[in-house]
């Protein structure tokens, strides 16, 4: 996608669009790849990351609202929890509100900026 000068890749709108740094960018894209729910030790392993580093990035992703988390209780007792994308059109739904509050954001930025800039004749 082209915004004036540059060229925005994809996964750079969704990583603005949430805050994400690169490590919660990299935990959902592989959620919205997979077909199922997974557990930490699954991501952990799949990412190459320390399971420590995956569940403060779960945790922003949850508070981001862009993944949920069901909980898999155990025969034996305990329980495992397992995580996904919500639903692409809640994703993306929540993308436009964000973008167009941005936009309100910038567009009044704009107007601020310009209200008091006169046109000089030459």
């Amino acid at each position: 996608m082209d915004f004036g000068c540059k060229r925005i890749d994809p996964r750079d709108l969704i990583k603005c669009t949430f805050g994400l740094n690169k490590t919660e960018l990299d935990l959902f894209l592989f959620l919205s790849k997979s077909n199922r729910c997974e557990p930490v030790q699954a991501i952990s392993k799949h990412l190459g990351l320390d399971r420590t580093t995956i569940q403060k990035s779960l945790k922003r992703l949850l508070d981001s609202e862009v993944i949920e988390r069901r909980q898999n209780n155990l025969d034996n007792g305990g329980y495992v929890f397992f995580y996904c994308v919500k639903k692409k059109p809640e994703i993306k739904q929540k993308m436009i509100e964000i973008l167009d509050d941005w936009h309100k954001s910038a567009t009044g930025e704009i107007n601020t900026m310009f209200k008091d800039y006169e046109i000089q004749k030459i």
